[in-house]
């Protein structure tokens, strides 16, 4: 049923095309007549000539069904295997082909016949080139536009970097630490959040391993992204994939370090080799276990505070009890009161870069001979 519409909506066309050269023929005089004919006679013309289109009609029709379908078959196969990006960028092309043309055809329209012909191949002739060159160089087009919008975004990384807040590149460590989201949260971090495309990478490795311990550390990395990304309205959370450049780098704390100092943007992170490379290159570092030790309660010599001694020491007679914040107290003598609460008193305290450490001495107990804490201490941590 359709394909009879089809044709007769085909050979009405032709028919009406027969027509109009009919009109055109007898309005111009392009059959030449006797001025004594009948003006009949032109109507009778015009007839044969709308009869002569029609038959056309009827004649070609099925040719021109057949063609076509022959066509739409072929190019739906060859649509089925072009990718959608060649499709996208082959019309594009085209399209700025035929704009320029449109162009160029208000100049030749001017120059008569011959200028019109020129348009009419100009045109066929940039439709194709645009469709070519889109297709055949859509990935040098792509990446241009894609380094173009990406210029803008490093540009405007690094206007925020002039900021108060300014761009922080996350590492790997203190992803899966989980301490950053916390710390978003309670509004002492700002800006923008930065996760290089390899960090992801390496926790998606790190999630895939064969290691339970290390597959669990993983997703944890992966679950606190997703949820810093979705449920902290004021934390900025960029994915950045723009590392050309750095693919001769690797290693990843390298890139790291590269990246940050490509756009202006301070580390954050919690591990303490890291920490110095980027100190090193003239990159700033936050470190969250610097920050977490800067917040720690400060605890004097001769204070006294109450703890519960949980397990003994290496050395002799020593007990070892925790803060609430897993800072090691190390008690002389405190091995008899193990498991017990007791108040002890503050002898000295050790800060390092790893962590700190309280030497304390039972408050009713005295202590015994000349004793070298800071040694003990460190033994009692190995």
């Amino acid at each position: 049923m359709v394909r009879k519409v089809i044709s007769g909506m085909l050979i009405l066309l032709f028919a009406a095309v027969g027509l109009y050269v009919g009109l055109y023929a007898a309005e111009h005089n392009i059959i030449p007549m006797p001025e004594e004919v009948p003006r009949w006679l032109d109507a009778g013309i015009i007839g044969v000539i709308t009869l002569v289109g029609a038959l056309a009609g009827v004649l070609l029709t099925p040719f021109i069904i057949r063609g076509s379908l022959w066509f739409t078959a072929h190019m739906d196969q060859y649509l089925a295997k072009t990718p959608t990006s060649d499709l996208v960028m082959g019309g594009v092309g085209l399209i700025f082909g035929l704009i320029i043309a449109n162009l160029l055809g208000n100049i030749l329209s001017s120059m008569g016949p011959i200028g019109k012909g020129i348009w009419l191949l100009s045109t066929i002739l940039l439709g194709y080139l645009g469709l070519s060159v889109g297709t055949k160089r859509r990935e040098e087009i792509l990446s241009l536009v894609s380094n173009f919008f990406r210029f803008g975004k490093e540009k405007t990384m690094k206007t925020d970097a002039k900021g108060s807040s300014g761009v922080k590149v996350l590492d790997t460590s203190v992803i899966i630490d989980g301490r950053i989201a916390d710390l978003c949260e309670s509004g002492f971090i700002d800006g923008v959040l930065v996760i290089p495309s390899f960090v992801v990478d390496e926790l998606r490795h790190i999630a895939d391993s064969s290691d339970v311990l290390k597959r669990n550390r993983g997703r944890r990395g992966l679950d606190i992204l997703n949820h810093m990304r979705k449920n902290i309205p004021d934390i900025k959370v960029q994915i950045y994939d723009n590392i050309r450049g750095l693919d001769d780098i690797a290693e990843v704390d390298a890139k790291l370090v590269k990246l940050a100092e490509k756009l202006g943007a301070k580390v954050m992170t919690n591990d303490y080799n890291l920490n110095k490379v980027s100190e090193l290159q003239g990159v700033k570092v936050l470190n969250i276990n610097e920050l977490a030790n800067a917040v720690k309660p400060v605890v004097l010599p001769n204070e006294e505070m109450e703890v519960q001694v949980v397990k003994e020491g290496k050395e002799l007679g020593q007990g070892l009890a925790y803060l609430d914040d897993g800072t090691m107290i190390v008690i002389e003598g405190g091995k008899r009161y193990m498991n017990q609460t007791i108040t002890v008193i503050v002898t000295s305290v050790l800060q390092t870069a790893a962590g700190r450490m309280i030497f304390a001495k039972p408050k009713s107990g005295e202590r015994r001979g000349d004793t070298s804490h800071y040694d003990s201490g460190v033994n009692a941590l190995g």
